[in-house]
């Protein structure tokens, strides 16, 4: 882009005070702030005022209700399973996985990805994630492909963390990274705003930019190549997930689903998670901030709480589905923060209270797009332990040690009994369960 062009751009937008320092930059920094002018486009730009005028639109939650959860057992069960394993065979599942964020709330300079979290080794997040994938993949002798999103600032590092540890295993032309969108912030007034005279302050469009970003990196047209149907959705900061369950893929697949979402209940009533609900004929995705103290506390016939599941983002989605909404504009939040920005003078300002919008997208604003959607239960010991706090509740300890916990449960199923104290550690190639345990008849540990 030429500085003439992005004028004429920015004009067009009322943007103009973009380039208000132009003078004073030198040509790097010229070049650098029209390439990110390049990367703003003025439909989005329009997009962001309009949200700015009207605001976020959450739902009317009081007029929501409980979506029909199932909880699989028996033959319902056994018939997910082998669904499941008949996609897996077939080589038509694939894993996408969200790891645009860094690990700094946890104390780390670094892609949360990174973050070392294995108890005996210190293996990182990535690790656990792809050693799963490729055990998958072994188990039913057909490849589930690597999805990964990443952001500006850590895509070079997450790309370096892979290749230094030989992509873990999994086959390098099997993984395919690609980056999220950035959005400028802007003022009250609808103004983008910059932190330097020459750069624009951008921000990650949030997971629900993944739509957009699949298909300009052609991480969609690859699916589709591949013959993918199914595709498995989880986040970077929960090792404990089972990536590509059989049951979980079955189950999506047999009820014929757009959108397939494993919800597990609620540690209480005000838990931090989202929970969907039924408005008329479709679904939506419900913040626990837009729910009454009533509606957190209700209780059923049984003496249950009425919304009694919520949504630790694991899903699955029908490859074509995400194919068709990929195209279509999906919905603004907005969050309120401090923003550094740079004054009439040139001088950079750090505020003291928030005085600038960041604007995201979130995936589940598609599941009322959703002909069919489908509910799974599942246990949150098993399978959910993110890792969001340096200490306390969701921190690195309580993840290792509900890790632990899972691996020391499998090696007493298969017989194995574990001394107490000693600190254990699984590679997920060598077991998914307690069956591989038994069938490969030794098991890792260290003190």
């Amino acid at each position: 882009m030429t500085y003439e062009e992005a004028t004429k751009m920015l004009a067009k937008c009322g943007q103009e005070h973009v380039l208000a320092h132009w003078k004073k930059l030198g040509k790097k920094e010229r070049e650098a702030l029209l390439a990110q002018i390049a990367t703003i486009e003025p439909k989005s730009l329009a997009q962001c005022a309009a949200t700015l005028k009207t605001g976020s639109e959450p739902p009317d939650s009081s007029k929501g209700k409980a979506p029909k959860v199932a909880v699989l057992k028996g033959k319902a069960l056994k018939d997910a399973v082998a669904a499941g394993e008949k996609e897996l065979k077939a080589g038509r599942v694939a894993a996408l996985l969200v790891a645009g964020g860094q690990g700094s709330r946890l104390g780390y300079e670094g892609p949360k990805g990174c973050y070392p979290i294995g108890p005996a080794t210190d293996a990182p997040l990535f690790y656990f994630h792809a050693r799963k994938i490729l055990a998958r993949s072994l188990r039913y002798g057909k490849t589930i492909p690597f999805y990964v999103m990443t952001s500006e600032m850590n895509d070079a590092a997450t790309k370096a963390c892979f290749e230094e540890n030989k992509y873990f295993g999994l086959d390098k032309k099997d993984v395919f990274f690609f980056t999220q969108g950035m959005w400028p912030g802007m003022t009250k007034e609808g103004k983008i705003i910059l932190d330097q005279p020459g750069h624009v302050f951008m921000s990650p469009d949030g997971h629900g930019g993944l739509l957009a970003a699949l298909k300009r990196s052609g991480a969609l047209a690859d699916m589709k190549k591949r013959g993918i149907k199914s595709v498995f959705f989880f986040q970077v900061d929960n090792p404990l997930v089972e990536i590509a369950d059989p049951a979980f893929i079955g189950y999506h697949v047999l009820e014929k689903s757009d959108y397939s979402l494993k919800l597990c209940a609620k540690r209480d009533p005000f838990e931090k998670v989202g929970m969907p609900m039924k408005f008329g004929d479709s679904f939506r995705m419900v913040e626990y901030t837009e729910m009454t103290r009533e509606q957190c506390e209700r209780k059923d016939g049984k003496g249950e709480l009425y919304f009694k599941y919520g949504s630790p983002a694991i899903h699955v989605f029908d490859r074509a589905f995400l194919d068709k909404e990929a195209s279509k504009a999906m919905p603004l939040h907005l969050a309120f923060k401090k923003i550094p920005f740079v004054d009439a003078k040139g001088k950079v300002v750090k505020p003291d209270a928030p005085n600038g919008y960041k604007f995201e997208k979130f995936i589940f604003d598609i599941l009322p797009n959703a002909k069919k959607a489908a509910f799974l239960a599942f246990d949150q010991k098993e399978e959910f332990s993110p890792v969001k706090n340096a200490e306390g509740s969701d921190s690195p300890a309580t993840c290792k040690a509900d890790m632990q916990n899972k691996w020391r449960k499998w090696l007493s199923e298969a017989g194995v009994t574990v001394a107490d104290g000693l600190t254990v550690e699984i590679d997920p190639a060598y077991a998914l369960d307690a069956s591989d345990i038994l069938k490969n008849g030794i098991c890792l540990g260290a003190e």
